[in-house]
């Protein structure tokens, strides 16, 4: 039988734990699977992360545009934007239809990384992106 992948997990190095965890929790509605041994696991929904404490590594912060760890599909993202909102999220882009289907908004969290949420609004729109990068010749 062919192996399948079947889920994944983000591992992000953070700078404190404690703090990290206090902004998964508060800000994005996480709640904790296990903690231990400088490790805490988190969930929401579908999307697990496993925090991993590094006091002395260089922060995502200052990483630019490699602190991008996860595009994560939504379902009512409009809800979630206006929650994000409301707590005062860091949010680097508003919400806004793509060229390719996707409606989106982008956030940083407390040690700098940055998640890009996305919610279908149009396979068609998609399709025709594609077909139009397909056929365009500088690309």
């Amino acid at each position: 039988m062919k192996p399948k992948i079947s889920g994944n997990r983000y591992v992000l190095a953070v700078n404190n734990l404690a703090k990290s965890v206090d902004f998964y929790k508060s800000k994005l509605d996480f709640q904790t699977l296990w903690e231990g041994g400088g490790w805490h696991f988190l969930v929401r929904d579908s999307v697990k992360l496993m925090l991993g404490e590094c006091p002395d590594d260089k922060p995502a912060s200052e990483i630019d545009c490699h602190s991008y760890f996860a595009y994560l599909e939504i379902e009512n993202i409009d809800e979630l934007y206006n929650e994000y909102q409301a707590k005062e999220m860091d949010i680097l882009s508003t919400i806004e239809n793509k060229p390719w289907g996707q409606r989106e908004f982008s956030i940083r969290t407390i040690d700098g990384h940055r998640i890009t949420f996305g919610e279908e609004i149009s396979s068609q729109l998609f399709e025709k992106f594609t077909e139009e990068v397909n056929t365009d010749p500088q690309t």
